[in-house]
């Protein structure tokens, strides 16, 4: 119930204005968020490289009401890839389709896409698509394949476990040789799309993690690039101690090197377990979000972590 509430106040406006107008919100969410600005967040790479942790940089926002708006997102985007193609730094970036105009229009969606994977490209850098809400998920598999039939191979999706038809669409991607981030899922789906029970999530999760790391296990290709900018076909993306287990030891089972996979965690949540992966010699990307559009963001992380609220509504009345 919690949960659901919040992931409603996510997306709802009269929320967003009351809850960003407080001083110690962007306090809390500052926990998440590397800062508003690309230098912040470029300054926050180099101090997770340092750690040997690869980075995946996200400007945030989503669902722009205005082509303008999604054509913003997308020079804000363009404008992070160069910097990375003129800076030292083991990053890519991540993006969201709503935020570059797919609830918009389709085409115009298309077209943005194509600028920023032709940056990337022209840059040498990776771009992963997130996966978003239901509504949003066979038209960005659509986008996927009519970016990778005009020979984009510089990205890659999400597909997440909670969803029914996640095995199928792990199947089907793993066919098109995409490199693929398994996440359980941070939206709310109605029960006839997924699990509501986080055992059966878990389980699923499992089930496309070892689908995922048995097609990996032969392909060298699939290997982290040495720059740290290419990401392997696996990316195993959980803050959850028992599925990183049983990736580590079906990994193990199967033989498949350490470097052909990666642990994917987000900016500010488990960093012990974040450089204990590292330690061990795993190699592990951190998911890190800036820019001023942080709210959305930032109640998702809330609906994920309950013990977050305390901290939150403890400072409410300091």
């Amino acid at each position: 119930m919690l949960r659901t509430f919040l992931i409603y106040l996510s997306k709802a406006a009269w929320a967003q204005r009351f809850v960003t107008s407080w001083g110690f919100a962007w306090r809390t969410a500052s926990r998440f968020v590397a800062g508003t600005k690309l230098s912040d967040a470029l300054r926050v790479t180099r101090e997770l490289n340092q750690k040997g942790i690869n980075v995946t940089l996200d400007q945030l926002g989503e669902h722009t009401s205005r082509p303008e708006e999604a054509q913003h997102a997308t020079d804000d985007i363009l404008a992070t890839l160069d910097e990375l193609g003129n800076m030292d730094l083991r990053a890519n970036v991540s993006i969201k389709l709503t935020q570059i105009g797919l609830g918009l229009d389709e085409n115009l969606c298309a077209q943005n896409l194509e600028r920023i994977l032709s940056r990337a490209r022209l840059r040498n850098t990776f771009v992963r698509v997130d996966m978003e809400d239901t509504p949003y998920t066979d038209k960005t598999l659509a986008l996927y394949t009519q970016m990778t039939a005009k020979g984009y191979k510089n990205l890659g999706l999400v597909v997440q476990a909670y969803l029914f038809r996640a095995e199928a669409d792990l199947r089907k991607l793993i066919a098109e040789g995409a490199r693929i981030r398994i996440v359980k899922g941070a939206y709310k789906e109605p029960v006839e799309k997924a699990y509501p029970k986080k055992v059966d999530t878990d389980a699923s999760y499992d089930l496309l993690v070892k689908i995922l790391l048995d097609v990996s296990k032969p392909a060298e290709e699939s290997r982290l690039s040495a720059d740290g900018r290419i990401p392997p076909f696996p990316a195993i993306a959980t803050h959850d101690d028992k599925r990183i287990a049983f990736a580590k030891q079906y990994a193990q089972k199967i033989g498949l090197p350490k470097n052909g996979m990666e642990f994917q965690m987000l900016y500010g949540i488990r960093r012990d377990l974040q450089e204990e992966l590292v330690r061990d010699g795993y190699r592990v990307r951190v998911y890190v979000p800036f820019g001023a559009q942080w709210y959305p963001y930032f109640m998702r992380r809330l609906a994920e972590r309950p013990a977050n609220i305390w901290f939150f509504i403890s400072n409410f009345f300091r």
